[in-house]
């Protein structure tokens, strides 16, 4: 009996364009005397990397192309053709060329062998994605097979982020250097990685620059100031904002901030043109703000959130959902004591008519460090199979 197994020693999530990179180790784990000879042979083995977007079919309507769904391609390969998309849902929207890793392997009884397999994710790949209506799962499949037997598959499945604008790395590393640089060290030609590029890339667009400010009213008056210190912000940043009720003349009750998504079908694609933006909410900050001059808000972007994006069958945005819970009449504030001595107390009116009003600000979610990503994954990056 051979045992393979197939390791991501860097985790399971990359950014597109990036090299992913998978150790696979086939061993004879059967005992001498259970094997002629006490050798065991493998025919071929080969490796692919494939991305599978299936669709819910009550809200997507996909355009037949030239690709061809999962059962059509399975139907068509015997037992023992490399098919890494066998038995998987929905299309497949991207594949690589596959790699040969042997051919006519033998393995004594205890011994084993690895190979390493490396390929590129193309920059102009889809993100990892769940949606309602639509799913992007990427995939990387090893396939190998015994003589006179059927192929057997091992996949490992694996998280991709894009972060657009890198699809020519050559405009972040040609032009002048603009980093301070120390005049008293020798400078040095270093050729940076796609990721170290990213990386760069991010906390430039993510920075703080100057605050966003807000000014909230309704039909009454101004009920509040909102500040926004950045719109832009990574996988596992938190959202910080400042809420001023000074200067008010409508009294806030409460009010209540949710960090949501919308999923857009492009039109071509809908099942019905009537068909609305589907929302999913994430991280809520509620809070009663009576007579409250300034308070903030501190919401959390989730590492396994998707960034925004668009392909030619789904939108991604983000935005923040407010909702304001405003009186319809003022309320007196407590009479304050003249004696500093002396307390009082204020007691609210026991019901009050008010009105709700809500307000959607959209905001830029960009990927976060894969490797931190990786930290919070629950996708395993080992995998084995017996054959």
């Amino acid at each position: 009996m051979i045992e393979v197994s197939a390791i991501l020693p860097r985790g399971s999530v990359y950014l597109a364009g990036e090299i992913v990179k998978c150790v696979i180790t086939f061993t004879n784990v059967a005992a001498h005397e259970e094997t002629q000879n006490g050798s065991e042979c493998l025919a071929w083995a080969s490796v692919q990397i494939h991305c599978q977007c299936s669709v819910s079919e009550t809200r997507v309507h996909l355009i037949r192309s030239e690709r061809m769904s999962t059962e059509e391609v399975s139907t068509t390969g015997c037992d023992t053709s490399f098919v890494p998309s066998k038995g998987e849902r929905g299309l497949t929207v991207l594949a690589s060329t596959p790699r040969i890793l042997f051919c006519d392997l033998r393995l004594a009884a205890g011994e084993s062998k690895s190979y390493t397999f490396e390929d590129t994710i193309p920059s102009d790949a889809p993100p990892s994605y769940r949606g309602q209506a639509v799913k992007y799962s990427y995939k990387l499949t090893i396939g190998t097979q015994k003589f006179d037997h059927p192929t057997k598959l091992l996949r490992i499945p694996f998280r991709v982020l894009v972060l657009h604008g890198l699809n020519d790395i050559s405009v972040y590393t040609e032009g002048e250097e603009v980093t301070p640089s120390n005049p008293f060290l020798k400078p040095q030609q270093t050729e940076n990685s796609l990721l170290d590029i990213a990386l760069q890339v991010l906390a430039t667009i993510t920075a703080r620059k100057s605050p966003h400010s807000y000014n909230i009213t309704n039909a009454k008056g101004k009920v509040a100031k909102f500040i926004l210190f950045k719109q832009a912000y990574k996988l596992g940043e938190d959202i910080v904002g400042a809420f001023d009720f000074t200067d008010g003349t409508v009294s806030c009750v409460q009010f209540s901030v949710t960090l949501q998504n919308e999923e857009q079908i492009s039109e071509e694609c809908r099942r019905k043109p009537s068909q609305g933006t589907a929302v999913t909410s994430f991280v809520k900050h509620q809070e009663m703000c009576l007579h409250t001059e300034k308070t903030h808000i501190n919401i959390p972007v989730p590492l396994t959130a998707t960034p925004a994006f668009i392909t030619d069958i789904v939108c991604l945005r983000w935005r923040l959902h407010f909702e304001f819970v405003t009186s319809c009449v003022p309320i007196p504030e407590s009479e304050r004591p003249s004696n500093p001595d002396e307390s009082a107390s204020w007691r609210g009116p026991p019901t009050l008519n008010v009105e709700t009003m809500v307000w959607d600000l959209p905001i830029k979610i960009f990927p976060a460090n894969p490797l931190h990503a990786s930290s919070v994954t629950c996708t395993k990056s080992l995998s084995n199979v017996q054959i």
